[in-house]
């Protein structure tokens, strides 16, 4: 069965992007902001991709820019606080507020922010700890 290994994301402005998803805590390393791709592998051996548009548009002649919001990728945070606090956080760094802190019924405190292209990023964590 094939295996999920890698998300692609599509970004217009390569440095802009980096320094959003360094401040939610991704190791990029330094003096790739100017490469039309750059990886991040996490724990598990998930890779995380940031293809600039214009190169995917060398690619795919026919690529069609990304309108509204189709996807979002979610951060889980160590605990409500810490959702609380990464959004006050990104917030204050100039990144936009999708939708503040708030409870969810499903049993999580969430947040949502937008990051440079306007996807929505969770900011997310149980609200209580399992027995």
């Amino acid at each position: 069965m094939a295996q999920v290994n890698i998300l692609s994301v599509f970004v217009k402005d390569m440095a802009a992007t980096l320094a959003f998803y360094r401040l939610l805590g991704l190791n990029i390393p330094p003096g790739v902001e100017e490469h039309p791709h750059v990886e991040v592998t996490l724990p598990g051996g998930f890779r995380l991709a940031f293809d600039s548009l214009a190169m995917m548009q060398t690619i795919y002649p026919e690529l069609e820019p990304p309108q509204n919001h189709r996807n979002a990728l979610g951060f889980l945070c160590e605990s409500p606080v810490a959702v609380d606090a990464l959004y006050t956080q990104m917030v204050a760094a100039g990144y936009e507020s999708f939708r503040e802190p708030w409870d969810a019924f499903w049993g999580q405190r969430y947040a949502v922010v937008l990051d440079p292209d306007g996807s929505l990023i969770d900011l997310f964590a149980p609200l209580a700890t399992p027995a």
